[in-house]
């Protein structure tokens, strides 16, 4: 990364992290007289740090696809360049997806939830299994039988899985013998209850018919780990809340395309003194770009969507009087008066600065190999204004 790349991503960093005041001369000439190594590392790191990530996944090439179910997850709640559509659509802020360890003959699911932090608190846990068609060699039974009946067990006891005591009945359902498809089931129950990895022994599946009978499992079959493309591996979906929260609240045009950058008209008999301003740095508050590209900085192999996104941010001057497009505070306005009229010493102009933010989502793979859903508030400046 060269010298001007670096530059911009210490920017990033202190554009994310919501500085209002800009780095002091000192503070300048040690970024610049670091080692560019050194500046590379520390600026990723804290930039690891806003996105809630320790370190990045070690296994940077990944040849599996990530679950259909995650992929139409996060294109529902993001756009394209990952800015949230709604913040009310998503759960909680987290959503992972986990594939069954175990590839078992039987139906016994073991998910390994590891990588779950202890502070994050579970809302919703689902089984998605998904049901094959049905052979043309069972149609006898068919005939006979139009449903069966789902039972989803938390196993207590893998020695006494097949007892009533080795097991806890988590969620039961009527399901059509001929249908083919995603099941989902709600197991939160037992996802609460595995405080670690030694309470967690695992999902048991059976089936029965409408008469209470076992149902021999190669009639009535789901897809497996072991034998079925990865699309239609057992998958448990969490969703969970970090209790992570911006400062500023999140755009409350929940749905809505975002604003246009907030720049002041520019008359066409005006354009050579506007083009004397920008030389002078002096051109009014308003947005301008700041793309943070996820290959630039050697996170592409692990995050699957977005492949960067527009960060934006602000920059201009605050001149007396304020007008309303400035979208100046009361306290802004005060200042501005202050200041312009010197009433008091060493009252600056007000700053420009985001108003307004929007929150956007990553998707991408933990060093499990599982697949993340994340949703980080103020990430994004959606406007901004003199305060």
């Amino acid at each position: 990364m060269n010298h001007r790349k670096m530059l911009g991503l210490m920017f990033l960093v202190f554009i994310i992290q919501g500085c209002t005041s800009r780095p002091t001369a000192s503070m300048e000439e040690n970024i610049v007289s670091e080692d560019p190594e050194v500046v590379r590392s520390e600026a990723l790191k804290r930039l690891l740090e806003v996105f809630g990530i320790e370190d990045p996944p070690h296994s940077m090439h990944h040849v599996k696809q990530p679950p259909q179910y995650m992929i139409d997850l996060y294109n529902t709640v993001a756009d394209a360049d990952g800015v949230t559509k709604d913040p009310d659509l998503l759960e909680g802020n987290t959503v992972r997806s986990f594939f069954d360890k175990i590839h078992s003959d039987q139906m016994h699911f073991l998910f390994n939830l590891s990588t779950v932090a202890r502070n994050e608190k579970v809302l919703t846990a689902e089984l998605h299994l998904f049901k094959l068609k049905p052979r043309p060699s069972e149609q006898a039974y068919y005939k006979r039988h139009h449903f069966c009946q789902i039972n989803v067990y938390q196993v207590l006891d893998k020695n006494k899985i097949q007892l009533p005591i080795g097991r806890k009945l988590l969620s039961s359902r009527l399901v059509p013998i001929h249908s083919s498809g995603w099941e989902v089931f709600s197991i939160t129950q037992a996802v609460r209850a595995w405080n670690d990895e030694s309470t967690n022994q695992g999902l048991l599946v059976t089936i029965r018919n409408l008469g209470g009978a076992q149902v021999d499992p190669s009639i009535i079959r789901f897809a497996s780990g072991k034998d079925h493309h990865e699309s239609k591996q057992p998958m448990l979906v969490l969703f969970t809340d970090d209790g992570r929260r911006g400062i500023i609240p999140v755009n409350p045009l929940q749905g809505q395309a975002m604003p246009l950058p907030n720049e002041p008209y520019i008359a066409t008999q005006n354009r050579t003194r506007v083009g004397r301003s920008l030389e002078d740095g002096h051109l009014p508050c308003q947005r301008h770009p700041l793309y943070v590209d996820f290959e630039e900085i050697g996170w592409s192999g692990w995050i699957i969507s977005p492949r960067g996104y527009n960060a934006y941010h602000c920059k201009g001057s605050c001149p007396f009087p304020l007008g309303q497009n400035m979208r100046p505070t009361n306290h802004a306005t005060v200042q501005s008066i202050i200041n312009a009229l010197k009433l008091t010493k060493g009252v600056s102009s007000p700053c420009c600065v985001p108003d307004k933010l929007f929150s956007i989502n990553l998707l991408y793979f933990d060093d499990d190999e599982n697949v993340v859903l994340k949703q980080y508030d103020d990430m994004v400046a959606g406007s901004c204004g003199c305060h």
